[in-house]
């Protein structure tokens, strides 16, 4: 099967053997798989280790064969695969044994991919091969932010910094859908009128003076993913007593704030990362309900991945980038 892999220090379109289900296991013929900025990440991590890694999260297809002791599952099924790997009830934490798929197993960027029969949802039938492929590791992240760690409820208000990625364009969209105000930023102004197009009410100029744009707001809670070039300003515009939510941070990982006026300030700090199968069902519920179907930046053919992953580096994206197989 053709599958881009990173190997040896370089990333590479290249062939692999097909895989075979084992006990409770499946194999799905994938149709589209989505990119996360996870995957920017592990060429990184690995090295030059020479082992071939397939990369990629987040896929959908069709499953072409069935090992032993699978039940729940027929060859022909159309379903998404689940990331968040052996987390299955929702928990303040991940269990021990969590991953996310991708590293160290073989990931989506390829035509196969043998996986556990519990990792999989049914395919939502309203949406297309590309958007089901870009759900499960974002909206699942947007969903545990907002909700389980955010404890966001109608009639709050909720800032988002960093409007053009796919968990901020998920989570503008579940907030809304909420009955929550959304407020976010973008150093670009076709990311923020694209913001407001799916449902953002307010959408500021990184670049601009935050505390007195938001003069009159109140800001019940910040999502917060872009790390030291904004926590402070984020922690600025929050409320007394509001919560910061943490699930990234794509500037540097180390930031310094102010202990006294924090807890003075009584202020909560929280972190998540992915969610549980049970957040991910919810999740799914939730959007079938409210009708969002995810913001597609652009589709690439596995061919192109390399193209893909330039086009996340540049962070020129508004939405997903999919990789169709």
């Amino acid at each position: 099967m053709k599958a881009f892999m990173h190997a040896d220090g370089q990333m590479r379109l290249g062939e692999l053997a097909d895989p075979s289900p084992g006990m409770g296991e499946v194999v799905v013929a994938l149709k589209a798989a989505g990119l996360n900025r996870r995957d920017l990440m592990i060429p990184g991590r690995r090295g030059n280790e020479s082992r071939p890694l397939v990369l990629g999260s987040d896929g959908a297809g069709v499953i072409e064969s069935i090992g032993a002791d699978v039940t729940d599952w027929s060859i022909g099924d159309e379903v998404i695969i689940n990331p968040s790997l052996r987390w299955f009830q929702k928990s303040a934490a991940p269990p021990e044994r969590f991953d996310i798929l991708g590293m160290p197993d073989h990931g989506t960027f390829a035509e196969k991919i043998v996986i556990s029969a519990e990792q999989l949802e049914k395919k939502p039938e309203h949406l297309s091969w590309e958007e089901s492929a870009v759900i499960a590791l974002s909206a699942l992240t947007g969903y545990r932010a907002l909700f389980t760690q955010g404890d966001l409820k109608a009639g709050q208000t909720v800032f988002i910094p960093g409007a053009g990625s796919g968990v901020a364009t998920f989570m503008i969209q579940l907030a809304k859908s909420a009955g929550a105000k959304v407020i976010v930023t973008s150093r670009s102004e076709s990311k923020r009128e694209s913001a407001r197009n799916i449902g953002a009410d307010m959408a500021l100029d990184t670049n601009s003076d935050w505390v007195a744009e938001l003069q009159g707001e109140t800001i019940d809670l910040v999502v917060e993913s872009v790390g030291r070039a904004t926590f402070n300003r984020s922690l600025q515009v929050l409320k007394k007593g509001g919560k910061i939510v943490v699930f990234g941070a794509t500037t540097e990982d180390t930031v310094d704030f102010d202990l006294r006026s924090f807890f003075y300030g009584q202020y909560q700090l929280l972190g998540t990362t992915m969610g549980s199968r049970e957040e991910l069902r919810a999740a799914l519920r939730f959007m079938e309900l409210h009708g969002i179907r995810p913001v597609i930046d652009r589709a690439f053919r596995l061919e192109e991945a390399q193209e893909a992953f330039d086009r996340l580096k540049h962070n020129e994206q508004f939405g997903k980038i999919v990789v169709s197989i």
